[in-house]
């Protein structure tokens, strides 16, 4: 299957969700979704498997991924408030989910292995990734490689007794019966079979049951996206690189979130006023996260009290250095206060660094007295930023370290914000250049395995960053290197970093003694609850 175009909706601005961590509450949530699709039955027994060497072994349960997990089990969206129950409930209803770790040799750090048991003692074994805000892949199930990332229905046809020849021919005979789909992978092993058919759409239950009535199918599956944009075949972008992308501005003298509504609307097959209507209620929607956060939030598990107000205290009372920067600083703050209280966030694109990008446009716009639609042109334009740096390096601390959350935010912010002062696409592309040079290396070294400290601070410098390089590239400042090099740089900068400062709590500020006494404090907490 060719590899699908990054969307703005799938990689870069979403999900709406819960919790600290995109890569772990979000993704794991969405491979529980997808484990619980695999059984027919109630769920019995669910075991998680997570490799000693990978971050998940250290991190999983401080940033959420368990809860997530559960919750993805127990059929909750997101943005669902049921989530820090999870645990509980899944125990209410009889289903034991035990967590393990585990030494094999995990290729992911972001890797689980699962076995799944149901009441009617259906087995089945499968092994997902997280590969950053929010995205996921299910690489092989039962012994069989596949390639399911959430974006299709997905048909599972598996067989017995069955060589090479037998199996295309039952596939010969099965895409004639659906007729209409994307693509059909076939996969032996062992005289078993696999037939794995994507569609757009869900199959009707009579073309289910004819499948199933064929000899040899011993089991047929139906899994439901759990990605709000849907793929298919031949799914054709306007542009498939910077270069391709400024050319059409050029001849077009467009501006990036136009550019950025052309590429969604014909990446996710929907019109182009439906794309911006999405956007518009994801900017509503971060505006409200900001207003709660400056309100106060409370939360037992976490480190840090509520703080933003303590800016717009200050501020009324002539304390600080003044400038628009004061209300950026108390926006992120809002946002990550939010995010840390477990309340409703959107992850763009990460939820570790969901402070940068609406804290710093949504602060510029308001102190500038820009619209609600002008905020929305400036998000599409930094998604379509985010695209690029989804297909070059996606957005793993855990891969790249912090620089593909905070810095990536930081050069998405400095385009939007380019695109609110009315800049060329030109601007917004070398304003993202520049923006992402100036932060390579960051390292992703999180305090007491809490998505906060230095979390928070990093938001807040990514959003100064952005502001500074958004102003440069106004001004016509040279960014020199192109921002396709400066993603390629990235990414190899991001493999060069050390596991102990991808995320994995084994280095940096992460085994400090007060993050260790902080550590055992909450856990003590947590213990006594």
């Amino acid at each position: 299957m060719l590899k699908q175009p990054a969307s703005i909706f799938n990689d870069v601005i979403g999900p709406i969700m819960r919790g600290p961590s995109s890569s772990h509450v979000a993704a794991a949530l969405r491979i529980g979704n997808l484990v619980k699709q695999m059984v027919k039955g109630k769920l019995k027994e669910v075991i998680v498997e997570f490799d000693t060497k990978g971050s998940l072994a250290t991190t999983y349960h401080g940033h959420g991924s368990d809860i997530g997990f559960v919750g993805g089990l127990l059929g909750f969206g997101p943005e669902d408030d049921r989530l820090t129950d999870s645990l509980k409930l899944a125990e209410k209803q009889g289903i034991v989910v035990s967590f393990k770790i585990v030494d094999y040799p995990a290729k992911h750090p972001n890797t689980y292995r699962i076995t799944v048991i149901s009441n009617d003692n259906e087995i089945k074994r499968l092994t997902a990734i997280s590969i950053g805000g929010g995205m996921i892949e299910v690489q092989e199930i039962d012994g069989f490689e596949v390639e399911i990332s959430g974006d299709f229905y997905e048909t599972l046809i598996f067989l017995n007794k069955i060589d090479e020849d037998i199996l295309k021919q039952k596939a010969d005979a099965i895409k004639a019966l659906i007729g209409d789909f994307d693509f059909c992978n076939c996969l032996t092993n062992r005289q078993r079979g696999l037939i794995n058919v994507k569609t757009s759409c869900q199959l009707p239950d009579k073309v289910i049951k004819q499948i199933e009535s064929f000899e040899q199918v011993e089991n047929v599956i139906q899994l439901i996206p759990v990605l709000p944009i849907i793929s298919r075949k031949n799914c054709n972008v306007p542009f498939r690189n910077i270069g391709e992308m400024l050319q059409v501005a050029l001849e077009g003298n467009l501006q990036l979130w136009e550019l950025a509504l052309m590429y969604e609307s014909a990446r996710g097959n929907i019109p182009k006023q439906e794309v911006f209507d999405k956007m518009k209620e994801i900017v509503i929607l971060m505006k409200s996260s900001i207003e709660a956060g400056l309100k106060g939030t409370s939360y037992e598990d976490r480190i840090l009290g509520p703080q933003a107000w303590m800016i717009e205290k200050c501020k009324k009372e002539n304390k600080l250095i003044p400038g628009i920067f004061n209300t950026v600083i108390a926006y992120i703050t809002s946002m990550m206060e939010v995010k840390s209280s477990m309340g409703v966030i959107v992850a763009a694109p990460t939820a570790g660094s969901c402070g940068v990008l609406p804290g710093t446009i949504i602060g510029v716009a308001t102190e500038m007295g820009f619209s609600i639609d002008d905020v929305v042109k400036a998000m599409l334009a930094a998604g379509m930023i985010g695209v690029f740096i989804a297909e070059k390096s996606g957005f793993a601390a855990e891969v790249g370290g912090c620089q593909v959350e905070c810095g990536a935010a930081s050069g998405m912010a400095a385009a939007g914000l380019v695109q609110l002062l009315g800049g060329s696409a030109q601007q917004c592309v070398d304003a993202a250049s520049m923006a992402l040079q100036n932060i390579l290396g960051l390292i992703c070294d999180p305090v007491a395995e809490s998505v906060e400290v230095p979390c928070l601070g990093k938001n807040i410098m990514a959003g100064a960053n952005a502001i500074a390089c958004a102003n440069m590239a106004l001004a016509g400042y040279d960014k020199v290197i192109p921002l396709e090099e400066t993603l390629v740089a990235m990414d190899e900068v991001g493999r060069m970093l050390p596991p102990e400062l991808r995320c994995t709590g084994l280095g940096g500020l992460s085994t400090t003694e007060t993050s260790k006494k902080i550590y055992n404090a909450l856990k003590k907490r947590a213990e006594k609850g």
